[in-house]
């Protein structure tokens, strides 16, 4: 055999076939070897922006804390997101110690910064800048892979991607030429295409929908990239505290605000990494497809979760810069809605990969809920309702094992 190839027989079974294609040659190159699930050196220097990219989505939100700035500061992230997530998935079958895969990461991350750049006035002078940086990333990327797969099986399955992805461009597009009003409604457009493509199998007239079972993955390289991600998004909250605390003057009320933000952000890190809920090392069940059940916890569960965690670095600094001021129902809405995002999603990975939707999850989202509803009839300070946003998470941990089992994991 030809030390570059490898010839998956027709009767080779589906689990012990990277690719699951019959009696196809599949050069090497730019691939992964199949059994090779490490997470490369470049995938982790690619993340590197999207600190910055995170910090400047945090801050979106947070000079503009209306109705309308919460739209935008979302469609901006579901932007942000799906560039990552898209290329995390490629990552899955791409050979990262490739000199050509390394080049095409940089050429990437390059991208992936412009859009950084881009965030604070995306719906204003740097639109195009946002949209050119977007559009580049998930076209340059998906035509990559087509190349990599060329004839194979999964060449069709990017190219029908790609289809999708230069579908919802024209929307991006046309965004940065419409009024403002116009532009949020032909980007959030250009996202709706963006996340319902791959539930509708990237269908296209007269050639039909791939299916999720000829996008054989490693689930467990893609799980590492996700914690890897949500991590970032947490330490994006700690240097919010930090840069805050630097700034102000260190009163009773401002520690207690950092003490109370601080210990939010523990116990996010602490409920993430639980053994029974958490995104740890865990075997799918054997009667869920594995490409089926990734798809809804790591691309769509864990975009809420990642947001959730954002919003969460919101929230921080509000309280701590001003934790005695009335929390409005905005103010509220945000310090609450932090964990609330994270535990929607929390449910949905758990449904989605493991088959359950765990009850203490459900009960801590109707806690939120109510004191949401409490908070924004009375007037407490800004410090207050993030203690009691505090004390869900603290309370969740501690009533439902998940304090011993992280212990044991």
């Amino acid at each position: 055999m030809h030390p570059r190839f490898l010839i998956i027989a027709k009767s080779a079974p589906a689990s012990d076939s990277f690719w699951r294609m019959p009696t196809q040659a599949l050069p090497f190159g730019v691939l992964r070897r199949r059994r090779d699930h490490s997470v490369g050196a470049i995938e982790l220097f690619f993340d590197l922006v999207y600190v910055f990219t995170i910090i400047q989505l945090s801050h979106y939100l947070l000079y503009d804390v209306s109705f309308r700035g919460a739209a935008e500061a979302l469609v901006l992230f579901f932007a942000v997101w799906w560039g990552w997530n898209y290329t995390a998935w490629a990552m899955n079958w791409l050979d990262p110690d490739h000199a050509g895969v390394r080049g095409l990461l940089a050429v990437l991350m390059f991208a992936a910064l412009v859009m950084a750049i881009a965030i604070p006035d995306a719906f204003a002078d740097s639109a195009a800048l946002f949209v050119g940086g977007y559009v580049f990333l998930q076209l340059v990327r998906s035509a990559f892979m087509v190349w990599a797969f060329r004839g194979q099986l999964m060449a069709r399955n990017y190219a029908q991607l790609l289809s999708w992805s230069v579908f919802a461009s024209i929307f991006w597009i046309s965004g940065v030429f419409l009024p403002d009003d116009l532009r949020l409604v032909a980007w959030i457009v250009a996202v709706a295409l963006d996340y319902l493509a791959p539930l509708a199998g990237f269908y296209l007239p007269r050639i039909g929908a791939t299916s999720m079972a000829d996008w054989p993955l490693t689930e467990e390289h893609l799980a590492e990239r996700n914690r890897l991600f949500f991590i970032i998004a947490l330490g994006e909250s700690i240097l919010v505290l930090g840069f805050t605390l630097s700034d102000i003057e260190l009163t009773a009320p401002t520690i207690a605000g950092a003490v109370t933000g601080f210990v939010t952000i523990v116990f996010l890190w602490w409920l993430y990494f639980s053994f029974r809920h958490g995104n740890v090392e865990r075997k799918l069940r054997s009667d869920t497809d594995a490409t089926t059940a990734a798809r809804g916890a790591y691309a769509y569960a864990h975009a809420l979760m990642v947001g959730g965690a954002i919003v969460v670095a919101v929230g921080i600094e509000l309280v701590t810069s001003h934790p005695m001021d009335t929390a409005d129902v905005t103010i509220a809405a945000i310090v609450m809605g932090g964990p609330a995002i994270y535990l929607v999603g929390n449910i949905i990975f758990n449904k989605t990969r493991n088959g359950v939707v765990p009850s203490s999850r459900v009960y801590a989202l109707l806690a939120v809920a109510g004191l949401f509803v409490i908070a924004g009839i009375a007037d407490f300070p800004g410090l207050v309702v993030a203690i009691a946003a505090m004390a869900v998470l603290v309370i969740l941990g501690a009533t439902t094992g998940e304090l011993r089992s992280c212990a044991r994991g």
